[in-house]
């Protein structure tokens, strides 16, 4: 076995995303404000900064400001575009309903904030790290995490490259690289496979709920000039996930260049198994309110990510030795408000100011435990708190009735009056019902023109793995696809899946089998998230590998 070289820094950050590159920024910041040094380093599992970040996105820009105050003065692209108009429609299948803003509480209205693309931020905000000396790996995915004999966290290793589908090595083999820190931040967004593994070695669920996720399915559309409205923001509820008794919504965001950012999140706690965000997202596009938006438009981009959406109880303990999570990696995300980038920069820069006053004082490997005190005094916490019951309102009560119930609750809470209760979490696969319960759903079939298919979906994704590695979709037991969730859900893998990665073959001749097509994956995690026996396990490909989003 090739021998690992090391490399120390103070602070290893693992994840370009909004989280990450803010709490690099802020360690740097304070280093040159108190004329101090400290080493960070970045890894970034996607082939650049950007290639695999997806969202909306419409930005609250409070976290910018702190971090950044004069950001709207260096070329920082989110600035581009401000939300000059705010609509939630109510969809039925043929007609929509506009919600009057007089019905929502003020922080639902968008006012003062930009849409764009989050990608393109990160780029920007990799800039501004690098220029403070931040040093940051793109293509280098943290593939282990490494302990010290004392079992605290001592920093992460890269995966191998050049390894074949067998494990044998490929002459362009090379080992990977152990980076050590006295700290180590996690901003892998939602469910990274190395915080999966923290949170059960640590226990941080132990005092909290389960985090729950939606499956956010984003297209970008270059649209008719005349249709155009730069800063026009859309959100919308009801058809066509109210036949299915699901939720979630979709969204349709006026960005710059004439383009429109257009997207559909399911919730994963849906029960019918024939369920399918892909062909959901489809179907909501031939709405004639939103079909008319897209008349002589041409899809340019795809891709799709999953979301947490537990919120305010589903928080973990965010640290332990030598470790600490931040971002969608713990789960900031405002449901109700459809934004998590400003709470997950705010997370970063909190947990980056814990960490640079550990390293002044000289400790490494403790618990970083001026970051949760920071989070329990701060706008973050205040935010997710007022909000934390509309996703349990809604799923208990359904879309009409449950989006009244949680607007009765965020007006009050917005008022001061906090509710004397926090309601509970399901964790998403164990929602399903056996296919015996349900009636299987029958989706129209793609018309290129609205509507698509999964691969040529992702085939605008951009996403490639080498083919010759080892598969990063792992099963804990390789029979229980067809002998268990066949039988019971009809494999809701092979629709759940927004990339056509999994699909049962041979079913027909009364041989059915399992196929992995792992070269299609991009980076979704739903498979982690829904399988119901947790069967699933998504591990981390050789670095660079999977989507590579130009402007999502």
């Amino acid at each position: 076995m090739s021998e690992r070289e090391s490399m120390p820094y103070d602070v290893v950050i693992v994840g370009a995303g909004p989280a990450g590159l803010s709490a690099a920024i802020r360690l740097k910041q304070l280093a040159a404000e108190k004329g101090a040094e400290i080493s960070v380093c970045v890894l970034e599992k996607g082939s650049e900064v950007g290639a695999h970040i997806l969202s909306g996105a419409v930005v609250d820009p409070r976290s910018l400001d702190e971090l950044i105050p004069d950001w709207r003065d260096k070329g920082c692209p989110m600035a581009e575009t401000p939300v000059t108009d705010n609509q939630h429609w109510i969809l039925t299948k043929k007609k929509r309903f506009g919600m009057p803003h007089v019905f929502t509480p003020g922080f639902m209205h968008n006012k003062g904030t930009y849409t764009g693309s989050l990608g393109n931020l990160c780029r920007w905000l990799a800039g501004q790290a690098e220029e403070l000396g931040v040093e940051i790996f793109p293509g280098f995915a943290a593939a282990e995490i490494l302990y010290g004999d004392d079992g605290k966290v001592k920093g992460v290793a890269t995966g191998d490259m050049g390894v074949a589908r067998d494990g044998s090595h490929k002459p362009d083999y090379q080992p990977g690289l152990e980076l050590h820190a006295k700290y180590t931040f996690f901003s892998e967004g939602a469910r990274g496979h190395l915080t999966r593994q923290l949170v059960d070695r640590f226990d941080l669920r132990a005092d909290c709920e389960p985090q729950v996720y939606g499956l956010g399915i984003k297209e970008l559309w270059d649209i008719d000039p005349e249709l155009h409205q730069p800063g026009r923001v859309i959100h919308t509820q009801g058809w066509p996930l109210s036949e299915t008794g699901s939720d979630g919504g979709g969204f349709l965001y006026h960005q710059a260049n004439g383009q429109v950012a257009l997207g559909f999140v399911t919730w994963l706690n849906y029960s019918n198994p024939y369920v399918s965000p892909f062909q959901e997202m489809q179907r909501w596009k031939t709405h004639p309110a939103i079909a008319e938006i897209l008349k002589g438009a041409k899809r340019v981009s795809y891709g799709a990510r999953a979301i947490s959406d537990g919120g305010y109880q589903a928080v973990p303990k965010l640290v332990m030795p030598g470790a600490a999570l931040i971002g969608d990696s713990a789960g900031f995300l405002n449901v109700p408000r459809i934004k998590g980038t400003h709470t997950a920069m705010k997370s970063g820069m909190m947990a980056a100011e814990a960490a640079f006053d550990a390293v002044q004082a000289g400790r490494e490997g403790d618990e970083l435990t001026a970051y949760p005190d920071a989070y329990d005094a701060s706008w973050v916490k205040k935010e997710l708190s007022v909000v934390r019951n509309v996703l349990p309102l809604v799923e208990k009560y359904g879309q009409f009735l449950g989006t009244i119930l949680s607007g009765i609750n965020m007006w009050l809470e917005s008022w001061g009056i906090r509710m004397p209760y926090t309601m509970k979490h399901h964790a998403d696969h164990t929602t399903l019902w056996r296919k015996d319960l349900v009636k299987p759903i029958d989706y129209p079939k793609p018309d290129g023109v609205l509507t698509f298919d999964r691969l040529s979906s992702v085939f605008l994704s951009n996403t490639n793995h080498e083919e010759d590695q080892p598969v990063h979709l792992t099963l804990k037991d390789p029979n229980i696809p067809v002998e268990y969730d066949l039988p019971m859900y009809d494999e809701p893998a092979q629709r759940y899946c927004p990339a056509g990665v999994y699909e049962i073959v041979g079913q027909e001749e009364g041989n059915p089998r399992f196929v992995i097509n792992a070269q299609n994956c991009v980076h979704c995690k739903t498979c982690d998230i829904k399988d119901p026996t947790q069967n699933i396990v998504w591990v981390v490909p050789e670095g660079g590998g999977g989507p590579n989003y130009p402007n999502m």
